[in-house]
């Protein structure tokens, strides 16, 4: 076998581990079924990835990487071009936000199935708990201090309380369930992501000022 087909054939097991976690999480999928999935011998899985949590694992780090470093130059980015009062709520969400939205309307159902896979292991007390923190903890913190500058008078515990709203509101939205779709007889698609992040920015936004200000007396 050859590195490049040894390559492939890791990435196809990633792939279709990476939809099958999406949409079954992690307990309702076997080793078997995603190396039945990929093509691949249940054997040749286990030998590249070893347990079903290592895969896992290896599935959730893969993109992750990426997408913090897009997310954190879209905050440089909006930092460089404020003044020096740094971005506004509205800019500082808009970074953290709009990666995400470039990467689900890029035609690539990898980063469908990723961002579905993120919003599962956030709203799960087990794996959020376990696997959120190694990955994005560091991110999210740039993001806070942001926001913090942006509201200099906010309490410490405010932050925190909009940015869980605002966490929850996201993971909705990556989750894509279709309640919105229901809810609205269709006048509004889960798959519109756009029309999500035009509401979510400056509906966060308004939510972190108003709770914000409201306290800070």
């Amino acid at each position: 076998m050859t590195k490049a087909d040894t390559i492939s054939k890791r990435n196809r097991i990633l792939n279709i581990a990476e939809e099958l976690f999406a949409q079954r999480g992690y307990d309702g999928v076997t080793l078997r079924q995603i190396a039945s999935g990929a093509n691949v011998d249940v054997a040749l899985a286990s030998y590249h990835f070893g347990k079903k949590l290592d895969l896992f694992n290896a599935v959730f780090e893969r993109r992750a990487e990426l997408l913090n470093a897009s997310r954190l130059s879209a905050l440089r980015l909006a930092q460089d071009n404020a003044n020096k009062k740094g971005p506004s709520v509205e800019q500082v969400i808009e970074a953290f936000l709009r990666p995400l939205e470039i990467a689900q309307e890029s035609g690539d159902e990898g980063w469908k199935n990723y961002l579905a896979l993120i919003a599962y292991v956030n709203n799960s007390p087990h794996w959020g708990a376990l696997m959120m923190s190694k990955i994005f903890d560091e991110l999210v913190n740039e993001f806070i201090a942001a926001l913090r500058k942006a509201l200099p008078n906010a309490k410490h515990e405010d932050i925190y309380w909009c940015y869980h709203n605002l966490s929850g509101a996201l993971t909705l939205t990556l989750a894509q369930t279709g309640r919105i779709d229901k809810l609205s007889k269709g006048a509004c698609r889960s798959s519109d992501f756009r029309a999500a992040y035009d509401v979510m920015i400056p509906f966060a936004a308004a939510g972190f000022r108003k709770v914000c200000k409201a306290r800070k007396d």
